[in-house]
């Protein structure tokens, strides 16, 4: 889409007509701030360079031409720089037009809301496809994208190859818990997670500022060291849109109140002063970007603080009837997912959509694993400037990382679709764990 017309440079800003009529407006200063040559944005790193608060807030460009493919702007020499010329494609004017702005945001990639249902036939990777080559590691992210999960089968039961696992997603997020573990129930980091008890769908990191994006188990111990201790996942998107549905007063109250978290342990090997530690804001169980759209759910029973203060007043009959529909919700076998964990297979969830929780279990049991950092919104965790255009799906793009959610439109995308309504892939099946085994 090419401007048809570069109105006068004299005042303050620049006006740029299209060929369908529409029209925006770029102010100079905008102009010079965001120019993408190498003397004011760095071509490695991909950091500006130009000092935005020296620039002229009356900054006139000399000329402003239309070449092929954008526009060049001649800026004149003066005490903030020697003049030259800036190049800004067609491309980047109608991404980032504000005034009005112009660009229309690509379709969203879909969504897949998931019920226990997805056990016999859960999204799945083979382990040498994600070491061995990009392509495997976009279609292992894309499952994760889509589902909120994925199972990577084939993995030699070592730590060693977990950690490389991992690795080819992002680098592991340190915390109190270490960067990749290797843990028993020794209740060595003062926390449930590493106890024998149940664990009830819940996410992780809630009394973080910046909650961990992506989680990894592995199961390092043979299936006869231990009796239970079977994997749970939930699928907190499609909860939440039970909830807006039949129950909109609790959505929105989930929406906007701000709810304490904590991680209070006592002192443990790697902290022996205890674990003392809150999210510097409080957030609300269900938490949208600026536009409405639900982003992540922030939920975790055991780790949640003393509620009430302000902002409860008149609320909190309200809130436990949340809970108990809330968790009414996630407890139904509609929605569980109970799975044996097997040697050999690794479960990564994305911990801002997925619940995940274990039955209590007995014997020594070994796992490993790590944590992500948390995701961007347009879902990429590594990968080409914002600027550039990308293919993820192959050639020069395929480094492309998708790691994780990736923005819907309001709520939840038009395009989502449940379990049922359609195949998924031809993998083996999950086996469940049979109900006095999740009991144990």
């Amino acid at each position: 889409m090419l401007p048809r017309t570069l109105r006068t440079i004299t005042r303050p800003e620049i006006s740029v007509t299209f060929p369908n009529g529409a029209s925006s407006n770029f102010l100079n200063v905008w102009l010079r701030d965001h120019c993408r040559e190498k003397r004011s944005y760095h071509p490695t790193t991909k950091q500006k360079l130009v000092d935005t608060a020296s620039i002229p807030s009356d900054i006139r460009p000399d000329a402003v031409r239309e070449v092929q493919g954008g526009i060049v702007v001649t800026w004149p020499t003066s005490s903030f720089e020697e003049g030259y010329e800036s190049f800004y494609p067609w491309s980047f004017l109608i991404k980032y037009s504000y005034n009005p702005p112009l660009f229309d945001e690509p379709v969203k990639r879909k969504k897949t809301l998931w019920t226990s249902e997805i056990r016999s036939s859960p999204p799945t990777v083979f382990y040498e496809e994600v070491m061995t080559s990009e392509a495997g590691v976009y279609e292992w992210l894309r499952r994760i994208d889509e589902f909120g999960f994925s199972l990577v089968t084939g993995i030699p039961p070592t730590p060693e190859a977990t950690e490389e696992l991992v690795r080819r997603i992002a680098f592991i997020r340190e915390t109190h818990y270490g960067g990749f573990w290797d843990f028993t129930a020794d209740l060595k980091h003062g926390d449930l997670a590493y106890s024998d008890v149940e664990l009830r769908g819940h996410t992780d990191t809630t009394y973080f500022t910046d909650a961990c994006g992506l989680q990894l188990f592995h199961l390092l111990s043979p299936s006869h060291t231990h009796s239970g201790g079977h994997n749970l996942l939930i699928d907190g998107f499609r909860a939440a849109s039970l909830l807006l549905a039949h129950h909109p007063h609790i959505y929105s109250l989930f929406s906007t109140l701000p709810v304490p978290s904590h991680a209070s342990g006592s002192g443990s090997d790697s902290l022996p002063s205890g674990v003392h530690m809150k999210p510097l804001v409080q957030q609300p169980v269900l938490v949208h970007d600026q536009e409405g759209e639900l982003v992540q759910v922030r939920w975790n029973g055991d780790d949640r603080g003393v509620v009430g203060g302000k902002g409860w007043e008149g609320r909190m009959e309200e809130w436990y009837e949340g809970v108990r529909v809330w968790e009414a919700i996630l407890r139904s076998e509609e929605a569980a997912m109970w799975t044996v964990m097997r040697r050999g297979t690794a479960v990564i969830f994305d911990n801002h959509r997925v619940l995940h929780g274990r039955s209590s279990f007995t014997g020594q049991r070994r796992l490993c694993g790590a944590m992500t950092p948390g995701r961007r919104k347009d879902g990429s965790a590594r990968g080409k400037d914002e600027d550039e255009q990308t293919n993820a799906s192959g050639g020069n793009g395929a480094t492309t990382r998708v790691a994780s959610y990736i923005k819907t439109s309001h709520y939840f995308p038009a395009g989502t679709q449940i379990l049922s309504e359609r195949p998924l892939f031809t993998t083996p099946s999950y086996p469940a764990p049979t109900t006095s085994e999740i009991k144990t």
